[in-house]
């Protein structure tokens, strides 16, 4: 039986950096590499919606930034906004505003999303304005560029890289192999 190649360790999730949804024992790992301007990334964020419900207890979700700054001026911005919101313990519930505002992502409108999910807004307007989380957002796009990334949004599944450019059924059927290979 052919090995599967070892995957990257920069795709192993990291609790004191990244956004993790599920249980650290569940046998699938997904990670995303977003941009919460992209198209592509609401399309894939809505049937994630769907999705991972559907495996339940069986995936774990980590979403990892990868702003594409020269097609989605705004999206580094939310991207740090949502850093913020994090540092918060809010990263999930600003997630969710910034994808169902997408078209919407200047920073008066992030200010607003901030007060939405609850934030103390000092502390929110004071991070933003000294940008404290754009390394973090700049080391997430480090790692994205190491793994070869170049568009949005990128999936990996248990570290193997899922092709979703013709339709995110790919990454539904990446998930179901993943779980058939635990078994």
């Amino acid at each position: 039986m052919a090995s599967l190649p070892t995957p990257d360790p920069i795709l192993e999730p990291d609790e004191a950096i990244d956004h993790i949804r599920g249980r650290a024992s569940a046998p699938v790992t997904v990670v995303e590499y977003g941009d919460f301007e992209c198209p592509s990334c609401f399309q894939a964020h809505a049937a994630l919606k769907i999705m991972l419900p559907h495996f339940d207890r069986q995936v774990r979700f980590v979403f990892r930034h990868f702003p594409l700054r020269e097609v989605h001026p705004h999206a580094e911005m939310a991207a740090e906004a949502a850093e913020a919101a994090g540092a918060q313990g809010k990263f999930w519930p600003m997630y969710e505003l910034l994808f169902a505002n997408q078209q919407h992502l200047k920073d008066k409108q992030l200010l607003d999303y901030a007060a939405q999910v609850g934030l103390d807004m000092a502390r929110y307007q004071n991070e933003m304005s000294d940008h404290v989380y754009l390394q973090r957002v700049q080391e997430h796009m480090q790692s994205g560029r190491h793994l070869g990334i170049r568009s949005t949004p990128a999936f990996y599944v248990n570290g193997v890289f899922c092709d979703v450019s013709f339709g995110l059924q790919h990454l539904h059927e990446a998930i179901d192999k993943a779980l058939g290979q635990q078994a």
